[in-house]
């Protein structure tokens, strides 16, 4: 009888899981069965067994987790309030009579959005119900419209609270806090990178993105009585994590009491409002738990495979620069992107990776704000590119061709971006090394 070493079985194992993931198996469940199949296999159904007794229980009862759910509902609050709306309306004032500036202010908005919605799907179809509207009107190309907002929707996955960003530290035991800081910088960087795109492209060719209304200097202050409360919460939140006042999770109970307050002193959050913010926290929430408890099982079966381990010691002993080992992850990350979307890509390939990185010497922050920053590009990149599916489901009548073509100038922005990032590791550094 021939012996299959654990690596091999390992190997089959993430075939069988593509497969399953091809014929639309739930990720989640596909995981769990996978993980709880594999390890019952290499350590015995009674370890297997004990595997679906402890994990989804320390998985959905840890006061970490808490973190999820509490930034989630924050984003569903500010979103009741209106609180989008006005962020685009403030950014509009300041620069919508620019060249593009309609473009830019979505860009501004966006960021600002992703700030307290921490999803980056969510602030696409939140900006592009918003802000396409109004760029129709002062006749914008559908491709720069379209292609702007699909692209500042992924800046939900870098600014801080994001949700990815909290997964990645609990599958790699890394800190909230840190990479939430670590993120802030290469976040605004990124949505001055895309504003500038627009500056070029509309300067190139005026017509694409004619130029709003004229506002006065007092227009422009008035604007900001909208969002000085939420401005405010964002400090607290984020500042409150960076001097080591409050933890992450207590940051997460803060944030979602104080946009209740700010709904509510708005009188823009009703009760209808509130329930669904609560209902559409609960199904997300609810999804994610299950991902996280398959991604968890599965985890125990990669471990026994020793699967990381075994292509690390590939990796690290090939005779190449450790930037070119960092180069092809990276590379592989933008080729899965074109087939599963991004929360899929983490749990699948962050166990695996994320040993190979730490072995390289890399840091373990910046390899996990790199990985989000190249599935932000996944995100906008055919034939998946689910931030453009998004934008098709607010926009029908544009053709997702255009779409595409107007992504074209931010993915050559992007690309810029993280080779900054790459060149620069302390871009991303600086914060975290300053924190209590």
């Amino acid at each position: 009888m021939i012996e299959i070493s654990p690596f091999v079985i390992g190997l089959i194992g993430f075939g069988i899981l593509l497969i399953f993931l091809a014929f639309r198996m739930t990720i989640g469940y596909g995981m769990m069965a996978l993980g709880f199949v594999g390890f019952a296999v290499l350590a015995g159904t009674d370890d297997a067994l004990g595997l679906l007794k402890t994990v989804p229980f320390s998985t959905m009862f840890s006061y970490d987790m808490a973190v999820l759910p509490l930034f989630m509902v924050m984003g569903h609050l500010c979103f009741q309030a209106g609180i989008s709306q006005d962020l685009y309306a403030t950014v509009h004032t300041w620069i919508g009579q620019l060249r593009g500036g309609l473009a830019m202010a979505t860009i501004g908005a966006c960021a600002g959005f992703a700030a307290v919605s921490g999803s980056g799907m969510a602030t696409a179809a939140t900006m592009g119900t918003v802000a396409l509207p109004e760029m129709r009107k002062y006749k914008y190309s559908d491709a720069l419209a379209t292609g702007c907002i699909a692209a500042g929707g992924t800046i939900g996955s870098l600014i801080p609270p994001s949700i990815v960003m909290i997964i990645f530290c609990i599958l790699t035991a890394q800190s909230v806090g840190k990479l939430f800081m670590a993120g802030f910088i290469p976040g605004i960087l990124e949505a001055i990178f895309y504003m500038i795109t627009i500056y070029i492209i509309c300067k190139r060719n005026p017509l694409l993105g004619p130029p709003g209304p004229r506002t006065t200097f007092k227009q422009r202050v008035y604007s900001l009585r909208s969002t000085w409360s939420v401005l405010i919460l964002i400090v607290v939140v984020m500042g409150g994590i960076y001097t080591g006042v409050f933890t992450p999770t207590e940051a997460g109970g803060i944030g979602a009491f104080g946009a209740l307050v700010i709904g509510l002193s708005r009188r823009k959050l009703g009760w209808q409002g509130f329930k669904d913010a609560l209902i559409e926290t609960g199904k997300t929430a609810g999804m994610i738990f299950v991902i996280l408890t398959g991604a968890m099982i599965l985890n125990y079966f990669i471990v026994i495979t020793r699967l990381p381990f075994e292509l690390a010691n590939i990796l690290t002993t090939l005779e190449v620069n450790r930037y070119v080992v960092f180069a092809l992850i990276l590379f592989v990350y933008l080729i899965l992107g074109c087939i599963m979307d991004t929360l899929a890509m983490m749990l699948l390939t962050v166990p695996i990776f994320f040993p190979i990185v730490v072995g390289l010497g890399f840091d373990p922050i910046w390899f996990g704000i790199m990985i989000i920053r190249i599935m932000e590009v996944a995100m906008i990149t055919p034939p998946v590119g689910l931030n453009v599916f998004v934008i098709k489901g607010v926009a029908k009548d544009v053709p997702l061709s255009t779409i595409f073509r107007g992504i074209i100038p931010f993915f050559i922005a992007d690309i810029l971006h993280i080779s900054m990032l790459m060149a620069f590791p302390q871009i991303v550094l600086f914060l975290p090394g300053m924190m209590k």
